[in-house]
């Protein structure tokens, strides 16, 4: 994986052991709810995981785009399933999505590098 994909993966891992060693209630609780909302249900993990890109797109988080771009690869969401998304994040969002899309490519690019 390329440069990227390895610097946000590193640096979420350990803000998120630092979160969690805090041993706050409301953040364990925040995380746990996190966790089970994308497991399989009515809708399938890599259903949910491509609203979680969607959505972040709109909201313009490129952690949370990172994030669920990488969830998707995992679960085998193929490039042009990730356009589509793309698509409707930026018919929602609004042109103001567009820098946010080419940030996210050239992460999907990465994760696809190997």
């Amino acid at each position: 994986m390329g440069k990227l994909v390895n610097e946000f993966n590193t640096y979420r891992s350990k803000m998120n052991e630092k979160m969690l060693a805090a041993d706050n209630k409301v953040i364990k609780r925040i995380f746990s709810l996190d966790t089970l909302t994308y497991q399989d249900g009515a809708l399938s993990a890599k259903v949910k995981e491509m609203l979680g890109l969607a959505t972040s797109m709109v909201l313009r988080c490129d952690d949370c785009i990172k994030y669920h771009l990488g969830k998707c690869h995992e679960l085998g969401v193929t490039t042009e399933e990730i356009f589509e998304v793309f698509g409707v994040a930026n018919v929602v969002g609004g042109t103001i999505v567009i820098p946010h899309t080419r940030r996210a490519l050239e992460y999907w690019e990465e994760l696809h590098e190997v």
